[in-house]
């Protein structure tokens, strides 16, 4: 008989069509790994994931637009993810790799098998392809306007508002590789009816901490019929179909959510595959905790959900998301393409660790966008460096006042209430003051 007891952290895939910037970091990565860390030091039974995501048709698109091979743009990339998850110290106990056969063979058949099972059923739909390249319109290859919040987006989600874009729900869609008109066409297509799964979802997230702006997207989707959407596309790009899905590829956003189904069952018992094993392995787990941007909020707030309910997960083991809002960067996004950017590889080699990542924690855009300057990185390293260094000032809280302090700051690294800038001044205060318990919250920040 097995024991509901694990607890499972999600680091989001990081798309390997650019690297990891210090916005990145300073969202969801670091973040899951400090609750992770927190978490082991609590005793419990800790499963994390990570990995990079290939078959996001925007990384076809940058290959193709820079006359690149798409397999080299992607290898390069994924080694300069893998590199500053490593530099970063972030740890994960399965690495999602969607280049493995391992990988692609426990995504594929878990995903037939639900179709099977009839929880993905075969449709048929009617979508749009661009009258001129004939591409399948989704994703990178189209853009609208959100018919939510009025915002230019492509297909996947919309940035504005966090909600769930296709080219079938955008206003005037058009391709966006050749300004192509969209045509319709007839296709039959695994289908996850989230409306079937409406009052799981909702008991979920009547339970669940969501901030203000994912409870709006939650709002606004429960107030009305929650779409269907297509699990596989006859396109150019991603993961290969098997079985019943032959001839198609998965969606991205899908296979983000079984693959971390798949990854977490086989973290838990070596060698599961298929739903009914995948089914008995998560029966072990307690509680799952995203960790998202806010531009993510339809996929870590309902669909991936209505995706773990379809292959068996426990409702009440669904525990919530840990949301970050955008982070600036003097003032203006973090941009790959236009190199408006601190890049994390470089970042981490020019600057002591254990500053970046006690910073970034303090930093971290949460519960309000927050803004990255070098020179407030400086004064904050010019204050942290001498009590990294062991120094002990005098005129702060006295010793037992510090250690309650220590003590706040860690019980606020608990998933539920996660507040690491909490943290991070708490743990300033208890290295100043050398109150108890201040060192080994420092080494759940820093990753020591």
């Amino acid at each position: 008989m097995t024991t509901s007891d694990v607890t499972v952290v999600v680091v989001p895939p990081a798309t390997a069509n650019g690297p990891l910037h210090v916005g990145h970091l300073s969202g969801p990565y670091l973040a899951a790994d400090i609750a992770a860390r927190a978490a082991r030091a609590r005793g419990e039974r800790v499963v994390t994931t990570a990995g990079f995501d290939v078959h996001q048709n925007w990384v076809l698109t940058r290959a193709e637009n820079e006359g690149v091979d798409v397999e080299k743009l992607a290898a390069a990339y994924r080694d300069e993810i893998v590199g500053a998850l490593d530099a970063a110290r972030i740890q994960y106990d399965v690495f999602l790799d969607p280049q493995s056969t391992e990988y692609q063979r426990g995504v594929t058949t878990l995903a037939a098998d639900l179709t099977e099972a009839g929880r993905f059923p075969l449709r048929r739909l009617t979508l749009l392809a661009c009258a001129d390249c004939r591409r399948t319109l989704h994703q990178s290859y189209v853009v609208g306007t959100c018919a939510w919040c009025g915002s230019e987006a492509a297909g996947g989600g919309c940035e504005g508002c966090g909600g769930y874009t296709s080219a079938e729900n955008l206003v005037d869609p058009r391709c966006n590789r050749c300004g192509g008109k969209p045509r319709p066409f007839q296709i039959t297509v695994p289908v996850l009816s989230m409306e079937d799964y409406r009052q799981e979802l909702t008991e979920i997230w009547l339970r669940a901490e969501l901030p203000d702006r994912a409870r709006q997207i939650v709002t606004h989707y429960l107030e009305r019929r929650l779409p269907d959407v297509p699990i596989a596309y006859p396109t150019n790009w991603g993961l290969k179909g098997a079985g019943p899905h032959e001839g198609l590829r998965l969606e991205v956003y899908a296979e983000v959510a079984l693959s971390t189904v798949y990854g977490v069952a086989r973290s838990i018992r070596p060698g599961a595959i298929g739903l009914e094993e995948t089914a008995k392995a998560w029966s072990e787990v307690a509680s799952l905790w995203h960790f998202n941007g806010i531009d993510n909020g339809f996929y870590f707030a309902l669909f991936w959900p209505a995706v773990y309910l379809a292959c068996g997960v426990p409702p009440e083991a669904i525990g919530g998301a840990q949301v970050n809002e955008f982070y600036t960067l003097d003032g203006a996004k973090f941009s790959t393409s236009r190199n408006h950017a601190i890049w994390a590889n470089e970042f981490l080699h020019d600057e002591d660790v254990d500053i970046v990542r006690l910073y970034l924690a303090w930093d971290r855009p949460d519960r309000y966008a927050s803004d990255f300057t070098l020179s407030s990185y400086r004064e904050f390293e010019a204050y942290v460096r001498p009590l990294l260094d062991g120094a002990v000032r005098r005129d702060v809280l006295p010793v037992v006042l510090a250690e309650a302090d220590v003590k706040r700051g860690t019980a606020a690294l608990r998933p539920r209430g996660f507040d690491p800038a909490l943290a991070v001044r708490s743990v300033l205060t208890g290295l100043a003051a050398s109150a108890p318990g201040a060192e080994l919250l420092l080494s759940i920040l820093t990753g020591r």
